[in-house]
C-alpha cells in the first residue's frame, strides 16, 4: 500500500430526493440524512443540513428558507446540493485538500446528459476528484446481490422520494426501463389534497408523511386504522383536529399507485418474450421507501399476476450497490454510464 493509497477515499452516494446516503469503502453506510437544507435569506448563511434542517420543515419563520436541493431526482438548486455534499464530506472525516475522493453516484434512469453533468459537477465542486455514475435500478440490484450478470431477467422497481424507476436487467445492463415522477413526494401531495378537499383542512408535508406511513395502504387490510391529525381550518383559519381513517388514505393514494402499476406493465410489455418468462419465474423485486407502503407488493401481484417481494433493507439498496461498486471500481466499471465518462480534477 502506497502513501497515496492512504489518502484515497472511495465512496458510494445515493443522492435522493428525500434522503441522501453515503457509503465509505471499508466502513459501510455512515451517513443517512434527509436531503434538506435551511438558509437565512437575510444573510445567505446556511443554517442546517440534513436531520437538523428537516425539523424546520413547515415551522421556519419567513426569513428562513427550507430547501430541497433535488426535485424528482433532478438537481434544482446547484449551490445547495454542493453545500449538502460538502457537509457530508466533512462528516466522513478529513478535508478534500488531503483526501482524494472517488465517488460512485446513483442516478435515476431518465436523466438527460445535461442533468447527469450537473450531478457530476456538484459532486466535484463539493470536493470529489473522480465521479462515476450508475443507474439506480442497477445499483439496487448490486446492493441486493442479485445475479444480474447472468442471461436471465430481473425486474427492479425502485420507489424513492421523487421518482419511481422500473427496469428489466439482464447480463449486467438495462434491457428496458421507465422512470416516473410519481413516488413518495407525490403520494404525500395526494394526501394533502385529499384532506383539503374532504375535510377543508390544511396540513403540511410532515403530517401527510405520518398519515401515509402509519395508516396508509395499497389494498384493503383487516386492521382498522385511524389517526388524529391537526391543521388549519380553511374556512375559519383556526386550528382544528380530525380523525382520518385508513380507507380514506387508501382512496387518496389509489390513482398514483395505479399509474405505477401501469408503468410496471408497460415495462414488462416492452421486454423481449424470453425475458418476460424469466420475470414470471423470478418475480418483481421492490426497493425504496415507497415499497414499504402496506400491501403494495400484494397490489402488484394482483394486477400483474407475478410474485412481488421487497428486497432486504429496501431503503439502503441503492447506496449499498454504489458502495459495492466503490469497493472495487475497476471490477464494476462495466456498470457505469460511459456516455460522459468520469470527470476528473488534477491534484
Amino acid at each position: 500500500m502506497s502513501i497515496f493509497d492512504y489518502f484515497i477515499k472511495d465512496i458510494g452516494i445515493d443522492l435522493g430526493t428525500a434522503n441522501s446516503l453515503v457509503y465509505v469503502k471499508g466502513k459501510g453506510i455512515i451517513i443517512n440524512e434527509p436531503s434538506i437544507a435551511s438558509v437565512n435569506n437575510k444573510t445567505g448563511q446556511v443554517l442546517a443540513i440534513g436531520d437538523d434542517a428537516k425539523k424546520m420543515v413547515g415551522r421556519a419563520p419567513h426569513h428562513i428558507n427550507v430547501i430541497r436541493p433535488l426535485v424528482n431526482g433532478v438537481i434544482s438548486d446547484f449551490e445547495m446540493t454542493e453545500e449538502t455534499l460538502r457537509h457530508f464530506f466533512k462528516k466522513i472525516g478529513g478535508s478534500a485538500i488531503f483526501n482524494y475522493y472517488r465517488a460512485v453516484v446513483g442516478i435515476p434512469t431518465n436523466l438527460t446528459e445535461v442533468e447527469r453533468k450537473s450531478v457530476e459537477d456538484a459532486v466535484i465542486s463539493a470536493g470529489a476528484a473522480k465521479v462515476y455514475l450508475i443507474e439506480e435500478p442497477l445499483a439496487a440490484a448490486l446492493g441486493a446481490r442479485l445475479p444480474i450478470d447472468e442471461p436471465t431477467a430481473h425486474l427492479i422497481v425502485d420507489i424513492g422520494g421523487g421518482t419511481t424507476d422500473i427496469a428489466v436487467i439482464s447480463m449486467g445492463g438495462l434491457v428496458t426501463s421507465k422512470s416516473l415522477k410519481i413516488a413518495g413526494d407525490k403520494l404525500n401531495d395526494d394526501i394533502i389534497r385529499f384532506i383539503r378537499d374532504e375535510f377543508k383542512l390544511a396540513i403540511g408535508e410532515p403530517t401527510a408523511e405520518e398519515l401515509k406511513i402509519t395508516i396508509g395502504s395499497a389494498i384493503p387490510i383487516e386492521e382498522k386504522l385511524d389517526l388524529v391529525v391537526r391543521g388549519r381550518d380553511l374556512s375559519s383559519g383556526l386550528p382544528r383536529e380530525i380523525t382520518v381513517k385508513g380507507f380514506q388514505i387508501r382512496s387518496a393514494l389509489a390513482k398514483s399507485l395505479k399509474e405505477i402499476v401501469e408503468a410496471i406493465k408497460e415495462t414488462i410489455e416492452a421486454a423481449p418474450p424470453e425475458l418476460v418468462g424469466d420475470i414470471l419465474k423470478n418475480g418483481v423485486f421492490l426497493c425504496g421507501g415507497g415499497s414499504l407502503l402496506k400491501g403494495f407488493a400484494q397490489l402488484i401481484e394482483k394486477e400483474i399476476t407475478v410474485n412481488a417481494s421487497i428486497l432486504d433493507d429496501p431503503l439502503t439498496c441503492v447506496v449499498r450497490g454504489c458502495g459495492r461498486a466503490a469497493e472495487n471500481i475497476k471490477e464494476y466499471s462495466r456498470f457505469f454510464i460511459s456516455s460522459i465518462g468520469p470527470r476528473e480534477i488534477n491534484l
